[in-house]
């Protein structure tokens, strides 16, 4: 058994990220430096849409993680990141980042995920 650390994406688009569709993962703060290059569980969660419990699909990698300086650059990536004007993660004056992403293993059946969420609880989860 390996212990990872694991981060929640809401589905449709962890599933995007899973496809190989989605290459860059957009959040409002920097990738803390100890995650770059680590193997870390995709927690795919319900978001709004979904009808299930949250439950780990993959084993993902952040290879690095770039500032968007202002809206053009944002929307320069959106066929890597695929979030459109129309999203509820598009460009606002908060600040973006971009972390790229790639997708080590996906597996063939998930595995329910731990109960508390975040980044702060799922430090060592064995799989």
């Amino acid at each position: 058994m390996k212990k990872y650390t694991g981060i929640n994406i809401q589905w449709p688009i962890s599933a995007e990220i899973t496809s190989g569709k989605k290459t860059i993962e957009t959040r409002t703060y920097d990738l803390p430096e100890k995650y770059l290059n680590q193997e870390m569980l995709l927690i795919e969660t319900p978001g709004k849409k979904g009808k299930f419990k949250a439950r780990i699909t993959a084993v993902i990698i952040f290879t690095k993680s770039v500032p968007y300086k202002n809206k053009t650059a944002f929307y320069k990536d959106k066929d890597k990141h695929l979030v459109d004007k129309n999203s509820d993660w598009a460009w606002t004056e908060k600040s973006k980042w971009g972390w790229h992403v790639k997708v080590k293993k996906v597996f063939k059946n998930s595995i329910p995920a731990p109960s508390r969420k975040g980044i702060v609880f799922t430090k060592d989860i064995q799989i």
